[in-house]
């Protein structure tokens, strides 16, 4: 991946930079995990993040989640990315279509210096081992529902029902926010990064900072 032109007072590049240089954490991989409620804009931050770092590679926990398999995922992406990323091995998934309710053809996620991961349980217990850093975006779960809700339409309002539920539980029993590393929030204008529960004051975090359009997904 080659090294992003970073752009002098711009927080989110700021931020890239910072997270570059941290010391790898999966074989030669910074991964950056990327959790929060459903509908909270995780999928957009990701994107912007993506770019800042350079065009990096960003692995959506949609694509390992199943119907059947909300968040039991968990041996699929250490067994198809983890363990690969590791070695230093290029990781090999099939994305699922949640359309089709099937896997689709054999995906390549490259080792790259830095690889996102982004869905609800990102930065689960059994991923934080392998990850640089635990991003958590700051939305209350009722306003990220209810976001994520009218993105979608009524014709998914039953699965909307049900993966209540399944997130509810999830973080119940698996909490990420207390072990984030930094906090993001959304504002009218960008972004906010401040360091979160898990983190400390020094020169690796990020203090109170905006930067870019605002996000809604």
């Amino acid at each position: 991946m080659p090294t992003p032109h970073l752009t002098p007072g711009n927080p989110i590049h700021d931020l890239a930079s910072r997270l570059l240089r941290l010391p790898p954490s999966c074989g030669p991989v910074r991964l950056i995990g990327v959790d929060g409620h459903a509908g909270s804009g995780k999928t957009t931050f990701a994107g912007s993040l993506a770019a800042a770092l350079g065009g990096a590679p960003v692995l959506h926990l949609d694509d390992i989640a199943t119907h059947e398999e909300l968040f039991g995922w968990t041996g699929r992406l250490l067994g198809r990315v983890i363990e690969p990323f590791g070695r230093g091995e290029t990781a090999l998934y099939a994305p699922y279509d949640w359309t089709a309710r099937e896997f689709g053809p054999v995906r390549e996620l490259p080792a790259a210096p830095a690889v996102i991961v982004e869905g609800v349980g990102a930065g689960r217990r059994a991923l934080r081992p392998w990850l640089a850093r635990v991003l958590w975006m700051e939305l209350p779960p009722e306003r990220a529902w209810a976001r994520g809700r009218r993105r979608d339409g009524r014709a998914q309002s039953d699965f909307w029902d049900g993966w209540v539920r399944a997130e509810r539980r999830h973080f119940a029993e698996d909490p990420t926010r207390p072990f984030a590393d930094l906090v993001v929030r959304q504002c009218p204008e960008g972004y906010e990064v401040s360091p979160g529960p898990a983190g400390t004051s020094g020169p690796d975090q990020f203090i109170t900072q905006r930067d870019g359009p605002s996000a809604a997904r």
